[in-house]
């Protein structure tokens, strides 16, 4: 039988546990998890590179995954759900398509799991902030520097990853517009989707270049994309064709080196990953977070490929 005693002392016993479990969780890191749109490419290491930074300077256990190619939106969708079902502190995403994940972010906003879209955005009001680079603009500069190189007149096509994503729709129109605006002497003759897969890319140039005698230039708008057109051009032997990329890579700064591609855009992939991070654990904590954070982007050819501030955003 218990005395009064025994049953206060029990009673402490439960508070002083509870207290106990409740101190242990405030103990431990926040879990912030980020759902990227690949993995394959190069870009993406960087990424995962500087969100591990920042990981390791805000003492946070950060998660990085991402489908294994950039097509694969239903593969995208359940890893956001899996990651959502570990009610995380924060979450990085960045959508391969921008509305499709609507209702899963609906499901954070509303259990109170603050999202962070980062690379590429989403078609909705959800995500506290967007850490990317801004890709109209950076396509805009791409469109200038193809009117330079060939003499602001001819025709010009794209190659792009996608026209789901923000940054595949961004890209494609950044650079059309520029050039119907400021550059209405070239011709953009076509633009065609590759889901940033070397190989379907590759077979794509070929057949640009096939149907396109007077090509003049082609624009290949991510990593992937680019690599496709240096590899399509060089099988076909157009050795006149101006290439201007995006992104980095081992592939396209040696086809930059040897001349084959004239230039190519390059984000900031480390400042990506990292930003993305320090927005995810000030929002987790309830601060103010900027509601997008730009994160720069840089040209880069033959002539500066090798300067300390090209260098410092390059990746291989």
């Amino acid at each position: 039988m218990f005395t009064r005693r025994a049953t206060l002392g029990a009673l402490s016993a439960l508070a002083i546990m509870a207290t106990g479990s409740i101190a242990a969780a405030q103990d431990e890191p926040l879990y912030i998890p980020l759902i990227s749109k690949g993995f394959q490419h190069q870009f993406w290491q960087a990424v995962k590179q500087g969100a591990d930074q920042a990981a390791a300077e805000f003492g946070v256990e950060v998660t990085f995954e991402g489908p294994d190619n950039e097509t694969m939106v239903d593969r995208q969708i359940d890893m956001l759900s899996a990651a959502l079902s570990r009610n995380p502190s924060a979450i990085g995403f960045a959508a391969l398509d921008s509305q499709a994940a609507t209702p899963l972010l609906q499901q954070a906003q509303e259990a109170g799991i603050p999202v962070i879209a980062f690379d590429s955005g989403v078609d909705s009001d959800i995500p506290v902030t967007t850490a990317s680079t801004d890709n109209v603009a950076a396509a805009a500069l791409a469109a200038d520097k193809m009117a330079e190189i060939i003499g602001d007149e001819g025709q010009v096509a794209v190659v792009a990853h996608d026209q789901t994503s923000r940054t595949g729709i961004d890209r494609v129109e950044g650079f059309v517009n520029r050039m119907a605006e400021a550059h209405p002497n070239i011709e953009v003759v076509t633009v065609q989707y590759g889901g940033g897969d070397h190989l379907q890319s590759t077979e794509l140039t070929k057949s640009i270049l096939a149907g396109n005698p007077e090509l003049d230039g082609i624009f290949g708008a991510n990593e992937g994309s680019a690599v496709g057109v240096v590899n399509g051009v060089r099988e076909m032997g157009a050795e006149n064709i101006t290439i201007i990329g995006y992104d980095s890579g081992a592939q396209q700064k040696e086809a930059i080196r040897s001349g084959v591609m004239a230039g190519a855009i390059t984000q900031n992939p480390v400042g990506i990953g990292y930003e993305t991070v320090r927005a995810a654990v000030a929002a987790a904590k309830g601060e103010t977070v900027e509601p997008a954070i730009d994160t720069g982007f840089f040209w880069y050819d033959a002539t500066n490929i090798d300067s300390p501030e090209i260098a410092a955003v390059l990746y291989d």
